[in-house]
């Protein structure tokens, strides 16, 4: 189920970025971030995940420990990301780096998304080597939310992909 919706979040949310005009993929929306900015923090983001889901899982239990308790609904993860965003969290080192504008805004978002793409299509590959137990017996580092069950982490993966996209679109100029 998580990774149909993961699939099915990535879908949408690439169909959007292609649908828009490159020199708006590529513009700041306002002092904020552009929607290139944002796809490149994701796969920036997502990429160190399905890294981690690549290792044997013997490392992950020795570098971060097993959950005690079972994984936290999607709702629970959802709201504690939330809460951390009004605290005022910021992305940190898995902020899009400053560069410089791109001569040819549509080869520009074609490697935007590449990266992007392959970033989610190693996650999703790995996903699927994972089953029920695995998932909540592992534990993986968040920077904002401290240690997460592999699949409390997939639960923020989810919802922050969607968060991100709906900052696009609700910033995005007629």
């Amino acid at each position: 189920e998580i990774l149909r919706e993961l699939r099915r979040v990535h879908a949408e949310s690439e169909a959007y970025l292609r649908a828009m005009p490159a020199a708006e993929f590529i513009r700041a929306q306002g002092e904020k971030w552009s929607p290139a900015e944002h796809a490149r923090h994701l796969a920036k983001s997502v990429r160190p995940l399905g890294m981690a889901l690549g290792l044997p899982r013997f490392i992950l239990w020795l570098r971060f420990g097993r959950a005690s308790a079972g994984s936290r609904p999607f709702g629970v993860i959802r709201e504690a990301y939330r809460a951390r965003l009004a605290e005022g969290v910021q992305a940190g080192r898995f902020a899009p780096s400053a560069q410089s504008a791109p001569a040819d805004a549509e080869a520009y978002r074609e490697k935007v998304l590449a990266a992007w793409n392959a970033a989610n299509a190693e996650l999703q590959a790995r996903v699927g080597a994972w089953d029920e137990t695995a998932l909540d017996r592992y534990r993986l580092p968040h920077p904002a939310l401290g240690k997460l069950t592999v699949r409390e982490m997939l639960f923020f993966t989810l919802y922050h992909n969607a968060h991100h996209l709906n900052l696009v679109a609700s910033r995005q100029t007629a």
